[in-house]
């Protein structure tokens, strides 16, 4: 893809919003948005039973119902019927705010981002159990990935179009903010920008245990697909040390006491473990080769293209 066009405005811009039962701050969310000059609004709900899509489209709002249930396959559903440049998909609770959808606009432009994160300013609007569900969510994400996010779970963010179109979304629900950050960090360039982040309008629906524990279960797994080197790394440390830990232990027994005290069974067993521990830093080895060899093709066909 060429550069982005500098003179890129709200027109550029399809706000997707994934609602279920949103009632009482969709229709606030429409005309804040549209006082901001957004009017590609794209409602994707998910069967909601109470007045959200009459009320969304009462405020001139596109409304389409997604296929399946979950957060995740209302986002993909969505992202089906987008043409504009940009997507920006945020929340229908009234928690984000319009204003500053302008500076996430800005800064993928200027500096080429496939995705931009709005990093939630205001922590105390959210709920003590998920900011320390998002804390330990972002070091082990960041840790896995191999660059520092601040909040992966955010519920606004910008992705370039023809790249959030080919995602493979495997998520079902409130991790498919993970699963998009993470494969977004492996195909492109990510950047963060502070938003406020306002108290929410209406009952939350997310089961912060359940939740936590699927998007915890997501961050495990796209380590292990898109950062093979740091698991199968830290499975050859983890075997390795401890074969060498068992050798050591066996080796200084007979060298101490004797023949009798060793045991033929543990020193083989701790040489099976530091073999296997070799091979599989052998195998992080080859992926990091094969990792920086993808990333170099990817390079070089967004520069062809």
């Amino acid at each position: 893809m060429s550069s982005p066009n500098k003179d890129i405005g709200p027109e550029d811009v399809t706000i997707l919003i994934p609602t279920l039962n949103e009632e009482e701050a969709i229709g606030s969310v429409i005309q804040e948005l549209k006082r901001y000059g957004y009017r590609n609004i794209l409602i994707v709900d998910g069967y909601s039973n109470d007045r959200t899509v009459e009320i969304a489209r009462a405020n001139g709002a596109e409304v389409i119902y997604q296929v399946g249930h979950g957060k995740a396959l209302a986002v993909k559903t969505g992202l089906d019927h987008v043409k504009t440049p940009y997507v920006l998909i945020m929340d229908g609770d009234g928690t984000y705010d319009p204003k500053d959808i302008e500076k996430m606009l800005k800064a993928a432009v200027e500096h080429q981002l496939d995705e931009v994160i709005g990093y939630r300013m205001n922590r105390e609007n959210i709920p003590v159990t998920n900011r320390i569900g998002n804390r330990l969510i972002s070091s082990l994400l960041s840790l896995l990935i191999g660059q520092r996010i601040k909040d992966p779970c955010s519920g606004m963010y910008l992705l370039r179009t023809d790249l959030a179109k080919n995602l493979e979304i495997t998520a079902t629900g409130f991790d498919i903010e993970v699963e998009i950050v993470a494969q977004m960090l492996s195909l492109g360039n990510v950047a963060e920008v502070p938003i406020s982040y306002r108290e929410r309008i209406g009952r939350s629906k997310l089961s912060w245990f359940r939740a936590g524990c699927r998007i915890i279960w997501t961050a495990f797994k796209l380590g292990w697909l898109y950062n093979p080197v740091f698991m199968f790394t830290a499975i050859s440390s983890i075997l390795g040390v401890a074969g060498f830990i068992i050798m050591i232990w066996q080796l200084t027994l007979r060298y101490l006491y004797g023949e009798a005290m060793w045991s033929p069974g543990w020193i083989f067993f701790g040489l099976t473990l530091l073999i296997l521990g070799l091979q599989a830093l052998t195998v992080a080895v080859i992926s990091l080769l094969l990792k920086r060899m993808e990333r170099r093709i990817i390079r070089l066909y967004r520069k062809g293209s």
